[in-house]
């Protein structure tokens, strides 16, 4: 399977990254099968970066191959759907950075700024966690594939990076 991350940088070999804010699944490498949605997050990278820097930065699409035969070997969850179960391990990622869900690979939708904004009032205490995935199935929801571990990024392999050739990118 044909797996998209976007970036400002081409990255051969993947790494998990400890970041300061906490992600959907955890900290790992995202990556989507949608070269669309892997364009606009390159994009969005590459234009965050500029305008921090004030240096023109590339928005850069990786390309990898997923072999899906070591799916024998790992440890994977997959949320076909955006129910209960996905938002609370979305909450628990997103609220404790040092929480370990002990997969290797978590697969599902990505909450997007709309949904993102749905996980914000669960979190604020504002909606409930059932209000919430009500709310959910009127989205659009887009796809992501966590991988959390060192053992899940050798199922992953370099194939190439292209340049998201837009007009005025830095303006979207």
């Amino acid at each position: 399977m044909i797996v998209y991350h976007g970036s400002y940088v081409q990255i051969e070999k993947p790494k998990i990254l400890i970041q300061e804010k906490g992600r959907d699944f955890g900290f790992g490498f995202y990556t989507t099968t949608i070269k669309q949605q892997a364009e606009r997050w390159a994009i969005r990278t590459a234009r965050l970066l500029s305008r921090n820097s004030g240096k023109d930065e590339n928005a850069i699409v990786n390309v990898y191959e997923f072999d899906e035969t070591f799916e024998k070997e790992l440890s994977i969850k997959s949320f076909p759907n955006a129910d209960l179960e996905w938002l609370e391990l979305v909450i628990k990622c997103r609220s404790d950075l040092n929480f370990k869900h002990g997969y290797d690979i978590v697969s599902g939708k990505i909450a997007n700024d709309n949904v993102g904004e749905t996980v914000q009032y669960v979190l604020a205490g504002i909606m409930r966690k059932e209000d919430a995935v009500e709310r959910l199935k009127f989205e659009k929801i887009n796809d992501q594939i966590c991988f959390c571990t060192d053992k899940a990024l050798n199922a992953i392999s370099f194939n190439e990076s292209y340049i998201v050739e837009t007009v005025n990118w830095r303006d979207i």
